[in-house]
């Protein structure tokens, strides 16, 4: 299974909202491993350009401290998974426990 997962970041840490973060580290996996880590720098803000600039990349999952309802719709729209509501300076770490089957959300930390 070939998959691409993508987490906002900022300072290089898990960014509190996908739409403000500065880069995006995109983890590429085949077979259950980590294969490829690239931190790629989105296109301005603006509604929709994200979903459709990650789904372009051929991610298929994002991992997010929060994201507004309208933000995971548009997600949902471009078939990406959406997980959102954690905390962690531990970027692969997120990973390995989504492809363990231990990553689950939690409360979104995005307040709209």
């Amino acid at each position: 299974m070939n998959k691409k997962i993508a987490i906002p970041t900022t300072g290089g840490i898990l960014s509190s909202h996908f739409g403000h973060c500065e880069k995006f580290a995109i983890y590429e996996v085949e077979n259950g491993k980590i294969i490829k880590e690239e931190f790629v720098t989105p296109p301005p803000h603006e509604p929709g350009s994200h979903p459709a600039f990650l789904r372009e990349l051929g991610c298929s999952v994002i991992i997010a401290g929060g994201m507004g309802s309208r933000a995971q719709g548009l997600f949902n729209q471009n078939d990406i998974e959406v997980i959102i509501g954690l905390r962690s300076d531990n970027l692969k770490g997120l990973v390995e426990e989504y492809l363990a089957g231990q990553l689950v959300s939690g409360d979104n930390l995005c307040d709209h």
